[in-house]
């Protein structure tokens, strides 16, 4: 693709566009928000001015209440030699299942025998998280840290 000559009226070249001393040209040049609305003014289900987290997007909408919901992921691990470390029962060895829980701005992780009822605290295994959307790269590094089926 070449260049293409902008033109105004007559087939002659445009001017240069003046700055906007007011708006977001003025911003830019030094430095500070443009004054004016800060949001978009739009409402959900009639409700304006309720802000509600959008789980897993670090986004906010609007809306009239909030999800408390624990968001969780589960894997199938096989630690290597030594185990998992368990707060409850020690070290736990063999096929486990892994599962990354987000709840009150807390990631914590818990194992289980494959297929088994209980579930155990993984030592060490707890860390404040502020953005939920951060859940699935917590676990994905939880379970490449613990899977090691070759050793």
């Amino acid at each position: 693709m070449g260049e293409q000559a902008v033109t105004g009226a007559g087939a002659t070249p445009a001017p240069e566009q003046t700055p906007d001393a007011t708006g977001e040209d003025a911003a830019a040049a030094t430095g500070s928000a443009p004054a004016g609305p800060t949001t978009a003014g739009m409402t959900a289900d009639g409700a304006a001015g309720t802000t509600t987290g959008v789980p897993g997007a670090g986004m906010a909408a609007d809306a009239e209440g909030t999800s408390t919901a624990a968001r969780e992921r589960t894997a199938d691990v096989v630690p290597g030699p030594g185990g998992v470390m368990t707060d409850e029962v020690g070290v736990v060895t063999g096929e486990l299942t892994l599962r990354t829980a987000y709840a009150d701005g807390q990631v914590t992780l818990t194992v289980q025998y494959r297929d088994a009822d209980e579930w155990y605290r993984v030592t060490g295994g707890t860390v404040a998280l502020a953005d939920p959307a951060g859940l699935d790269a917590v676990h994905g590094i939880a379970v490449a840290l613990l899977h090691r089926p070759e050793g």
